[in-house]
């Protein structure tokens, strides 16, 4: 009885010691199980992350127009991607790798906040530079427009000024002359024309001596003139004159009284009589000789 006893004991602790082996087996299997699946997940998380990285410096350099900056950023970026690639390559059950991995991620990921905190402060400043810009520009332009704007009402104010300096006469006469110095009737009568004219008063214009040109001009529009050399400028042209008469202008108001004589054939019809001074016509008068 003895040794079938001990015989039963030992069988029923093998059986036992089995079962115990044959549990721990299992439980170890689906641990190691659960661990690869554990390590599985992380690589795919760490793809991730690596893969948003690589995304992320593109985005960045979009961002940025300064070439240290960008080669740096190019540079991490590629540092990233090849991180990526090894770790494609690593098994899921390769902890060591994994760990290492994760270690170069930490990394990674403050040196891209790093790069991020400084675009961002690049960016701030370079808006703020900018909107300085359009601030100096705006003024720029509101200054050139208010200078603009004085400039025309200077330029305005300039011609009313010269507008009011200039000469002005009134009171033209044409008066044609027969050789006993009485008034012709008739055009082939004609030795002479008296011309007088008054030059109104104006204190804006300047005292001084002052050239005065008569043009008197035939119904053809030619003008009399005594020689082709008879010249004066007026508004860009050359125009002959018949008469120059010189007159010291004191402000006040002058009368002044000049005579054409008659050498050259004339003929009935409309004739017109223009005084000029300072390139100025200050004064037209038309007459008609008959």
């Amino acid at each position: 009885m003895n040794k079938k006893s001990l015989l039963i004991a030992a069988v029923a602790v093998l059986v036992i010691a089995i079962i115990g082996i044959t549990y721990l087996l299992f439980t170890e299997k689906k641990a190691n199980r659960e661990l690869v699946q554990e390590f599985q997940l992380d690589k795919e998380d760490l793809e991730n992350e690596y893969s948003s990285f690589v995304q992320r410096y593109d985005e960045l350099k979009f961002k940025v127009s300064n070439d240290s900056l960008a080669q740096l950023l190019d540079q991490e970026q590629l540092k990233t991607q090849r991180l990526l690639e090894e770790l494609r390559t690593v098994k899921s059950s390769n902890a060591t790798e994994i760990r290492r991995l994760k270690k170069e991620l930490a990394s990674l990921r403050k040196i891209l906040v790093s790069y991020v905190s400084q675009i961002d402060s690049l960016d701030r400043i370079n808006k703020r530079q900018q909107q300085v810009i359009a601030d100096v520009t705006q003024k720029y332009n509101t200054a050139s427009q208010q200078i603009s704007t004085l400039s025309k009402e200077k330029e305005n104010l300039d011609k009313k000024v010269t507008l009011a300096a200039q000469l002005d006469v009134t009171n033209i006469r044409i008066e044609p002359r027969n050789k006993r110095g009485k008034v012709a009737k008739k055009v082939k009568d004609i030795v002479k024309l008296a011309i007088s004219f008054t030059v109104v008063k104006n204190i804006t214009a300047e005292n001084g001596e002052r050239t005065i040109y008569i043009r008197i001009t035939k119904p053809d529009n030619d003008a009399l003139t005594k020689s082709a050399s008879n010249t004066f400028s007026y508004e860009n042209r050359t125009l002959t004159y018949s008469i120059k008469k010189y007159i010291e202008y004191n402000g006040e108001e002058q009368n002044v009284n000049v005579f054409w004589d008659v050498e050259e054939f004339l003929y009935a019809g409309n004739y017109r009589l223009d005084i000029f001074e300072g390139g100025n016509l200050i004064g037209s008068q038309k007459f008609t000789l008959d």
